[in-house]
C-alpha cells in the first residue's frame, strides 16, 4: 500500500450532511438515510471525496442525535442498519469515503449504561460517569456550568449525587478516566469500522478529560453581558486536559487496526492549542479540525493572519485544514454577504489544506431566521434572546424549487420531530437561495 493511498484524506474534499435536513425519501419530513443514496450522484458530480455524516444513531434526540442511547444501532428516524449497509456500499461504489460522527464524551440519560450507573451508588456502571457530592452548603459541587445554560451538575435525588453534564442534563458525561469506559468506546468504534466506515468525526474530543480534583474555574476576565452565560468561567478544568492526548493517542490506534482509516477531532481552541491535538510524533487526530475561518473578521488582513499564525503554529509534518461552516455556526453566506460567498469558497479550495464543506454552502444557502414557536434547538431554548439558535443553519437542502424546495414530498398532516411543514417553508422563503438554486440548476 502506498503513501498515497494510505493518505487519501489529505488530497480529498471532505463534505458534511446533517441527515434530517438533506434528503427525505419517505415522505415523514426528515431527511434519511435512503434520501442520501439518492443523492450520492450529486456529491460525485460535485467533486467531493468524503461524506461525514452527523449522528444517525438510536436517540431521543434531546440534542438531535449527540445524545446517544445505543452507539450501535441506527435511530428508525434514518432507517435501517441494512440502509447503512447500502449507504456504505453505494459510497463506496461512487468513490467516495464515508465518515461517522463520533460522539463519546457523553451518552443520552437513555443509555443502558446511565440507568445502570444512576440505579444505586454500589453498581458497576456507576463509575462509567461522573459522579460528585454536593458542596457543603448542599449545591453543586463546584462552579462549573453547561454549555447549554446552567450548572454543569444535575442532582440524582435517588442517590443524593450529582453526576456532571457538559451539555444537556439529558447528556451525562463519560468517565474517561476509567477504562472500561475506553475500551467499550473504542469496541463500537471497531463495530462500525468492520462496517466499512472510513473514519471518525470525533465530537468535543477537548472535553474527554476533566481535571481530577474538580477545581473550580476561574472567572473569565472579557465576558461581557449578552454573551452564553457559560462564558462567564474559562474552561481551565473542565476541558482540553493535558491526559486527554494519551487518549486519543489510543483512538487513534484503532483506527489503524484498519486500513486507510482517519481520526478527525472537533476541537474549539486557540491555534497554539489547538495543533497540540496532533499528538507526540503526529500520533493524535490527523485533522484536528481548524475552525479559525468560522469567527474571525472577514477581511483580507485578518484572515491573512490566520493563515500565517496556523501555517507557523503546525507541528513538522502536520497537514494543515480549513472549515468555512458547520451545523453549530451560521451559515457562511450570512456571515459574509452573498458578494463574499464565492470568494470565501475559492480560499477554503485553495488553501493549503483539506478543506470540508458544509452541505448547502456550494449554493449559497443562508442563514434562516426561525419564528420563536418554530425553535427546536435546546441551547436556544435555554438561553432565549441571545441569538445563539442552531436551527438556522440546518434547514433543509434547497434542491430546487418543487414544493418543499425538492428535500421532500411530505405527506400531508405529517410532522417530523425536528423539521415542520412551516420551517420548511419559512427557510425556503427567507434564505435568499431560491436564486442561486435556479442559476446552479
Amino acid at each position: 500500500m502506498d503513501q498515497d493511498e494510505r493518505d487519501w484524506w489529505r488530497r480529498g474534499i471532505f463534505y458534511q450532511v446533517y441527515p434530517r435536513s438533506f434528503q427525505d425519501s419517505n415522505g415523514d419530513g426528515v431527511g434519511d438515510l435512503r434520501g442520501i443514496i439518492s443523492r450520492l450522484p450529486y456529491l460525485t458530480r460535485l467533486g467531493v471525496d468524503a461524506v461525514w455524516l452527523s449522528p444517525i444513531f438510536t436517540s431521543p434526540m434531546a440534542d438531535f442525535g449527540y445524545d446517544i442511547s445505543d452507539y450501535t444501532g441506527v435511530d428508525p428516524l434514518f432507517g435501517t442498519m441494512e440502509d447503512f449497509d447500502a449507504l456504505v456500499a453505494a459510497a463506496h461504489d461512487s468513490g467516495l469515503k464515508l465518515i461517522l460522527d463520533l460522539v463519546p464524551n457523553h451518552t443520552s440519560d437513555q443509555h443502558p449504561w446511565f440507568i445502570e450507573a444512576r440505579s444505586s451508588r454500589d453498581n458497576p456502571k456507576r463509575d462509567w460517569y461522573i459522579w460528585r457530592d454536593g458542596a457543603p452548603d448542599g449545591g453543586p459541587p463546584n462552579n462549573w456550568l453547561s454549555e447549554f445554560g446552567g450548572s454543569a451538575w444535575a442532582y440524582d435525588e435517588a442517590s443524593g449525587q450529582y453526576y456532571y453534564h457538559a451539555f444537556l442534563a439529558q447528556q451525562p458525561d463519560l468517565n474517561w478516566r476509567n477504562r472500561e469506559v475506553r475500551d467499550a468506546i473504542y469496541d463500537v468504534m471497531r463495530v462500525w469500522l468492520r462496517k466499512g466506515v472510513d473514519g471518525f468525526r470525533v465530537d468535543v474530543i477537548w472535553h474527554l478529560i476533566k481535571d481530577a480534583e474538580f477545581r473550580d474555574n476561574p472567572p473569565n476576565p472579557h465576558y461581557r453581558e449578552g454573551r452564553p452565560p457559560h462564558e462567564k468561567v474559562l474552561t481551565q478544568y473542565s476541558t482540553d486536559q493535558l491526559e486527554v492526548h494519551a487518549v486519543i493517542t489510543e483512538m487513534r490506534r484503532v483506527t489503524e487496526e484498519f486500513d486507510n482509516r482517519v481520526l478527525i477531532g472537533e476541537i474549539y481552541l486557540p491555534l497554539h492549542r489547538l495543533v497540540a491535538y496532533y499528538g507526540n510524533d503526529l500520533r493524535g487526530a490527523q485533522m484536528p479540525f481548524n475552525f479559525a475561518l468560522l469567527s474571525t473578521l472577514w477581511s483580507a488582513r485578518a484572515v491573512e493572519q490566520i493563515i500565517a499564525d496556523y501555517e507557523k503554529a503546525l507541528p513538522p509534518g502536520a497537514w494543515p485544514n480549513w472549515v468555512l461552516g458547520n451545523h453549530d455556526r451560521p451559515r457562511v453566506a450570512s456571515r459574509v454577504g452573498p458578494a463574499q460567498a464565492p470568494v470565501a469558497a475559492m480560499l477554503l479550495l485553495t488553501l493549503r489544506g483539506t478543506p470540508t464543506l458544509y452541505y448547502g454552502d456550494e449554493i449559497g444557502m443562508h442563514q434562516v431566521a426561525i419564528a420563536p414557536d418554530q425553535v427546536r434547538d435546546p441551547f436556544e431554548k435555554n438561553v432565549p434572546g441571545l441569538g445563539v439558535g442552531r436551527d438556522g443553519c440546518r434547514t433543509p437542502m434547497q434542491w430546487s424549487a418543487e414544493p418543499h424546495a425538492g428535500f421532500s414530498t411530505l405527506r400531508h398532516g405529517c410532522r417530523s420531530r425536528g423539521i415542520s411543514q412551516v420551517t420548511m417553508s419559512q427557510a425556503w422563503r427567507r434564505s435568499g437561495a431560491r436564486s442561486s438554486t435556479s442559476t446552479r440548476r
